[in-house]
């Protein structure tokens, strides 16, 4: 059988660490990484042989925010064409541009995808968690107040942190 294949992407930073919390979830499935920083791949390849697990793929993408409006168009094209390249079978997310946009192009090639939006965000959820929504197949917040049954709140079940 095959394995699946996740693609688990953040940006840098708390992002990454949430989403390296997480590793256990997709044990012996083929793993890529994706986030914004190249000084990362040692800290997932020194992971991969703890495990005893082939190396994972790893990818960087442009780092971009919304008032960065070029470099936030570099970074859509290249989460675009890695995703045209893997097609992974679930995207990952714990946040920020790169995963909202990787969970938006993954549902239109039929990915499965998970958003678990930033434990950060205590108050309400981000802007990416919030316009996210129509592209996850499940939704999630790391805070129980945050959630509800209502279709505009996200599920709780625990948090990574």
């Amino acid at each position: 059988m095959k394995k699946k294949h996740v693609l688990a992407i953040a940006s840098a930073g708390g992002h990454w660490v949430q989403l390296q919390r997480m590793r256990p979830a997709w044990d012996g499935c083929q793993v890529s990484y994706v986030t914004t920083k190249s000084g990362y791949l040692a800290q997932v390849q020194t992971d991969a042989k703890k495990r005893q697990q082939s190396e994972p793929g790893y990818y960087t993408v442009t780092d971009a925010n919304r008032w960065q409006k070029l470099r936030l168009i570099r970074q859509i094209l290249e989460i675009f064409f890695l995703l045209v390249r893997l097609r992974p079978d679930v995207i990952i997310s714990t946040g920020a541009a790169p995963g909202f946009f990787a969970l938006k192009f993954g549902k239109i090639f039929g990915a499965k995808t998970i958003w678990v939006d930033s434990i950060a965000n205590a108050e309400e959820l981000s802007l990416s968690g919030q316009k996210v929504r129509s592209a996850a197949d499940l939704w999630l917040t790391q805070w129980e107040q945050l959630s509800g049954e209502e279709p505009e709140k996200p599920n709780y079940a625990g948090s990574v942190i």
